[in-house]
């Protein structure tokens, strides 16, 4: 029988994309992620109306995520030992609920 632990979101920031941090929450439920830290908040130009969560890149341990919703870009760090497909098929599942 082996014990499912739930991962860890990091609140470091004070602000946050509205609606992200209930998708990073269900994020955390999912198998093998073990901390989730969201980054740094920006502006875009271009216009992003539904909440879009996609890997960026590899870092140590993990994935860098990025976040948009309207004009809105925020940096989602993931530490993982789930592959690249693996975690954006969690990322699916996350948004969807």
């Amino acid at each position: 029988m082996s014990k499912s632990t739930e991962g860890r979101l990091v609140w470091n920031h004070s602000t946050h994309i509205p609606g992200l941090i209930p998708i990073l929450e269900r994020l955390t439920q999912q198998d093998c992620i073990q901390t989730i830290t969201p980054g740094v908040i920006g502006r875009v130009k271009g216009h992003c109306p539904q909440m879009q969560l996609r890997v960026s890149v590899p870092i140590r341990g993990g994935f860098k995520l990025i976040a948009r919703q309207g004009k809105t870009v925020q940096e989602v760090f993931v530490l993982t030992s789930l592959s690249q497909d693996k975690l954006e098929e969690s990322i699916v599942k996350a948004m969807k609920n």
